[in-house]
């Protein structure tokens, strides 16, 4: 499985590189205050984070984490000479430290698998990368690795309800998203009475905060469906501000 995964996140990768290569990387992106530049930066900084967590999870852990890190690190490693480079390297060595390691690896949300350490590494690329092309005018063609997206999104509704101070929720929701090649990919027991039904990529965007609720074709039934889409979140750390 970790092959599989760390393959789309290679082609994730490739894809934002061919993107970036010849960009102006002082463009800004729909991130406030965040350059193309602070985009690639983010993602190299994470890539050496999950490094040190995987070799030395305790000096992981002992790392100052200042409300203002994410983008304090931004925008340092924007004003690195090289950065693509340098991204290139930290995610080639990410890779092969993934493609190693065992058990639980420590993060700034809850521990994960490599499995799911590599599946949030997918996710955020990709996320960054939509925020890079909107910064370019760029309409990307959506393609399968959206399912790591869109897992990702759904296995952490518990997660989303506790960031927000809300009870995690005792009952299951159906997640029913139409792929991009047309097929349906589903999570949840058939005959849950919470329900999410929605395109892939209006899922994903939704996850990852990357378009305005109102922008996206997502039917919500039940309370806890209901409840959960306009704060559902992919990723680590306190809620964003959305788009």
């Amino acid at each position: 499985m970790i092959t599989e995964l760390l393959a789309d996140l290679d082609a994730e990768s490739r894809e934002l590189d061919e993107l970036v290569a010849g960009a102006d990387w002082t463009l800004p992106t729909p991130a406030q205050g965040w350059t193309i530049g602070h985009q690639i930066g983010h993602l190299m900084w994470t890539d050496k984070a999950a490094i040190l967590a995987i070799t030395d999870p305790e000096a992981f852990q002992a790392q100052p984490l200042t409300g203002d890190i994410v983008d304090r690190t931004a925008a340092e490693a924007a004003a690195m000479p090289g950065l693509l480079e340098l991204w290139r390297d930290s995610r080639a060595a990410l890779r092969e430290h993934l493609a190693a390691a065992s058990g639980k690896i420590v993060w700034f949300g809850p521990p994960m698998s490599p499995a799911s350490m590599a599946t949030a590494r997918i996710m955020e690329t990709w996320a960054h990368g939509q925020d890079v092309a909107d910064a370019l005018g760029v309409v990307r063609e959506p393609t399968a690795r959206l399912r790591h997206v869109c897992h990702i999104g759904v296995r952490t509704i518990g997660f989303a309800f506790l960031l927000n101070g809300l009870a995690v929720p005792e009952v299951p929701v159906r997640v029913e998203l139409t792929a991009p090649g047309g097929e349906l990919w589903t999570w949840g027991p058939e005959d849950a009475e919470n329900r999410v039904v929605a395109p892939a990529l209006d899922f994903a965007w939704l996850v990852t905060q990357r378009r305005n609720r109102g922008q996206l074709a997502i039917e919500a039934t039940g309370d806890v469906a209901r409840e959960w889409v306009p704060i559902a979140q992919a990723f680590a750390g306190p809620p964003g501000g959305g788009r």
